[in-house]
């Protein structure tokens, strides 16, 4: 009972009542903010994969831009290659990111209930259970359907060579051959110094 009171004789004077009720304010407000940052450090430090309502699981940034980025290295590998083109560097770009479809243990039962009452009427239950677990493997990896792999809208290129009119041609015809882009969202650049 001894700490009631100190709080007591804390707030019975009116000039450290005020004083002593800005000071909690701001301890408050210190308290809030130092809880908001450990929790947005949390937030951070979690795993970006994320599982949608439908059961898909959303790849991670992460994931897309290595899946991005081994295209890109692919295509300027490639058309390094090709006669004419020099140094090459690619960039594509894409409207949507990259899925993964799990696969599903599905099972579903039904149970028919009918109940009679007292006037002779009678009344049909019918209720269903669906239950679908994603599985995994023995290390508690997804068990995979299939992958969908984002869809590219365009791309730019540019290489040493793509000042010549074929090689030019060339690059383009590549890049649509790998991508099943349209000409028109390819460009193509001579490289500068």
């Amino acid at each position: 009972m001894a700490w009631v009171e100190r709080i007591k004789n804390i707030f019975s004077n009116k000039e450290k009542r005020v004083e002593n009720l800005v000071s909690f304010l701001i301890i408050l407000i210190i308290t809030l903010i130092f809880i908001n940052k450990i929790l947005k450090e949390d937030d951070t430090t979690k795993k970006t994969d994320y599982v949608n309502e439908t059961g898909v699981e959303l790849a991670s940034s992460d994931n897309v831009k290595t899946s991005s980025d081994e295209l890109e290295k692919k295509l300027e590998n490639i058309l390094k290659k090709v006669s004419g083109v020099g140094n090459v560097s690619v960039l594509l770009t894409y409207s949507e990111s990259d899925s993964i479809i799990p696969v599903y243990n599905v099972s579903q039962s039904t149970s028919t209930t009918e109940e009679k009452d007292t006037s002779g009427g009678t009344r049909t239950i019918v209720s269903e259970d669906n239950k679908k677990d994603v599985i995994t493997d023995s290390s508690s990896n997804i068990v995979t359907e299939k992958k969908v792999m984002p869809k590219i809208e365009g791309a730019i290129v540019t290489a040493e060579g793509a000042k010549e009119p074929n090689i030019k041609s060339n690059i383009i015809s590549a890049v649509e051959a790998v991508t099943g882009l349209a000409n028109h969202k390819i460009q193509v650049f001579e490289m500068g110094e």
